[in-house]
């Protein structure tokens, strides 16, 4: 039990200020890579923080650890992916996943989705001293669609976080975009979320 809690904790940090502290050995001058991948968002693409400035690390091979939550089960060793963070509790992920074929891609997109759909209640049976609640905000009319949630989630031990989700696809690509602070819903910056979605997806081509 105690690990499976420690996992969760480590997933949820990675959506906020822990994407910093995890990252925070690497020079400010590492925030920007020298040529970002094509199909990544840039730093300055993510919703405006009021009070810094967001940094990158670079385009990596493989899953993200810790695996965020909600939808980490079902990525693949094939993704690539990318950290974003501020100098306060807000951070990002973006992860993409090139399949062999557009059915494949169709069908590991309706996946994340529904683990999306069913976040809070699989995190509420799973973590007993999690509360979480989830809203869905609609489908994006970019490329071949996206879809946006919100999932909130407060801990026994005094932990409130807010992230939101996107997943999104363009041909045989997926993407999953995340941003994540510590809050509730009043403090997700929707309007601004759905803006880099469409952003992210835009650029998967």
């Amino acid at each position: 039990m105690y690990d499976r809690a420690r996992r969760l904790r480590l997933a949820v940090a990675a959506l906020t200020a822990g994407a910093a502290l995890a990252l925070a050995g690497v020079p400010a001058a590492a925030g920007t890579p020298r040529s970002a991948a094509p199909g990544f968002l840039e730093p300055s693409e993510l919703p405006p923080h009021p009070s810094s400035d967001w940094y990158a690390g670079p385009v990596t091979a493989g899953q993200p650890d810790p695996l965020p939550i909600c939808v980490g089960d079902a990525l693949p060793s094939i993704a690539s992916h990318r950290s974003y963070w501020t100098e306060y509790d807000t951070g990002a992920l973006q992860v993409t996943v090139v399949e062999r074929s557009t059915r494949r891609a169709k069908e590991f997109a309706a996946l994340l989705r529904r683990d999306l759909a069913g976040c809070a209640r699989k995190l509420m049976k799973q973590y007993p001293d999690i509360t979480a609640a989830q809203k869905y905000y609609g489908r994006l009319d970019v490329e071949e669609g996206a879809h946006v949630y919100g999932i909130h989630t407060a801990s026994t031990w005094g932990a409130s976080d807010i992230g939101l989700f996107a997943v999104g696809r363009d041909g045989r690509t997926v993407t999953v975009v995340q941003w994540g602070r510590m809050g509730s819903f009043e403090h997700a910056q929707v309007a601004d979320f759905r803006a880099t979605t469409v952003t992210a997806v835009d650029k998967l081509n």
